[in-house]
């Protein structure tokens, strides 16, 4: 395939974006605009769906935005079938919205905890859910961002296990029931990730950062565009016999501890 047609991999192509006026989700959907997609974005507040527009606009393909809560079903529909309305069939669908902050199980609320899985967890499945009536069928795509906390208990996090670990069963389900009409579902699991509101709340100083750096194979933090290229391909046709997969983009970090420490001296 030459440079020119892999750069609009996904032109004619619809994707909307779940969360995607910042972060991770953000640099996915300005990603999937320069290859060539109508992107829509969703998010919580109005402002920053504005910036983000503009931001993925200026990539060059048609750009729309909404604001919604993904906590709430009718809301995430009523975009989706906007969505559709202005764009078309929806060829890709992400839904990337998340909460997080580190707490003890003592110390953290029923609603804190609610809060999170809320967000995570019944936010992707109205994500998804509510877009099937608007999915270009056969072929659409959807694509989850989990993490690594969903396979791997970590102190302080039970809110984010416990929310990624249902993400990614409802990944693997939605995958098996939605296939016969030719939908896949997969999911991304970041690792440390560069220049991110969660890797700044989890490795909050410079010392905690060179910690998680000597624990990774690749001893070095991924950046948002690792993600967003991976994001590009599971939702590409060169990912269209992939369904079910939990892909880790991580260095190595779901190998665990590649640190040394304890065989050597």
């Amino acid at each position: 395939m030459t440079s020119a047609l892999q750069d609009k991999i996904l032109a004619g192509k619809v994707a909307f974006v779940a969360g995607g006026t910042s972060g991770i989700n953000l640099e996915i959907a300005r990603r999937y605009a320069r290859a060539g997609a109508a992107v829509a974005v969703l998010s919580r507040k109005q402002d920053k769906v504005d910036a983000a527009v503009a931001e993925i606009a200026a990539e060059g393909t048609r750009t729309i935005g909404f604001a919604a809560d993904v906590r709430s079903y009718e809301a995430v529909e009523a975009a989706l079938r906007q969505a559709a309305a202005q764009l078309g069939a929806i060829d890709i669908v992400l839904s990337g919205a998340a909460g997080n902050f580190p707490a003890a199980i003592l110390g953290m609320s029923a609603n804190a905890f609610k809060s999170v899985v809320d967000i995570d967890l019944l936010g992707t499945f109205n994500v998804f859910r509510a877009s099937y009536a608007y999915l270009n069928r056969p072929g659409a795509s959807l694509l989850a961002i989990t993490a690594g906390q969903a396979v791997h208990p970590m102190m302080f996090q039970a809110h984010v296990c416990a929310a990624k670990a249902g993400v990614n069963m409802l990944t693997k389900v939605l995958a098996m029931e939605w296939g016969p009409s030719g939908v896949r579902a997969n999911a991304i699991s970041p690792g440390p990730i560069a220049d991110t509101e969660g890797m700044a709340r989890l490795a909050p100083t410079e010392e905690n950062m060179a910690a998680v750096r000597n624990r990774l194979a690749l001893r070095d933090l991924g950046t948002k565009t690792d993600i967003a290229e991976a994001a590009l391909f599971l939702a590409s046709d060169s990912a269209r016999y992939i369904t079910g997969a939990i892909l880790n983009v991580d260095g190595g970090t779901d190998l665990g501890d590649a640190s040394g420490a304890g065989f050597l001296s």
